[in-house]
């Protein structure tokens, strides 16, 4: 199955030799959403005409929540086919605001009316987060395809920190290195609570990964990310280059340097 072309809102479309996928470069933030949701969209109707159904993995953050405001209004997609899980949660409430269910929840699962147990929270609030782990590893093992072994989602959401993590995976720290488990608990630090995270395996085998990307602020990471020499325990989003689906850079003209 490939990957939408894109909408006509976007400056440039590239594949080079440095950046590992695609690279798209909207304007603006909201290019962004909306290229996003785009192609989220046109994946999940692919998967769902193809086999009946479709896997979806959400990231949290601001320009993510966008594109799941506009890719709930997406036409033609059939929800009641759709499963629903995250690639990353904060040891908190799922009302609570720093919640990427909560957001989800208030973006796209209401809006669009996803049944409910088509959808898949992290239970990171759990005071047993090592155990909620493994119940969630069960849940993909049982609601997500396989290739190879592994969970293979059709679309997965990544963004990328200032200080090049991705999902809940952390530059210092031991968590990108899990190959022996789908799903692993990060510790909590200074200024960040215990979280709850898909581990590298799962997300190089998802069939198509989009990663959205916004502001200058992000552009020293990105450049990381896509150095053809790097430390993954330095940057973790480096890990991206390791995916074996198609994967699609989303990035603002800024966050690109190309403004």
């Amino acid at each position: 199955m490939s990957a939408p072309a894109p909408s006509g809102n976007v400056s440039a479309v590239m594949t080079t030799t440095v950046v590992p996928g695609k690279l798209v470069t909207p304007r603006d933030k909201s290019l962004v959403a909306s290229e996003a949701a785009t192609r989220l969209a046109a994946i999940l109707r692919a998967a769902v005409a193809e086999r009946g159904s479709a896997t979806l993995a959400l990231s949290g953050g601001n320009t993510p929540r966008d594109a799941y405001a506009l890719l709930a209004r997406e036409p033609g997609i059939d929800w009641g086919k759709v499963q629903v899980f995250w690639v990353d949660e904060r040891a908190v409430s799922p009302t609570d605001d720093r919640s990427n269910y909560h957001w989800a929840k208030l973006t796209l699962l209401d809006v669009a009316a996803i049944p409910a147990h088509h959808v898949h929270r992290m239970e990171a609030d759990d005071s047993d987060l090592e155990a909620a782990a493994t119940r969630y590893e069960e849940s993909l093992r049982g609601n997500v395809a396989t290739t190879s072994g592994l969970p293979a989602f059709d679309a997965m959401v990544l963004g990328i920190g200032d200080d090049g993590h991705t999902a809940s995976l952390f530059p210092g720290e031991p968590t990108v290195d899990v190959r022996d488990r789908l799903v692993a608990t990060a510790r909590p630090a200074p200024g960040r609570e215990a979280r709850m995270t898909l581990t590298a395996p799962v997300i190089e085998n998802a069939s198509h990964v989009l990663v959205l990307v916004v502001g200058a602020g992000k552009r020293p990471a990105l450049e990381r990310a896509w150095d053809v020499q790097g430390d993954l325990h330095q940057t973790p989003s480096r890990l991206v280059r390791q995916c074996r689906g198609e994967v699609t850079w989303i990035v603002d003209r800024a966050a690109a340097g190309l403004d």
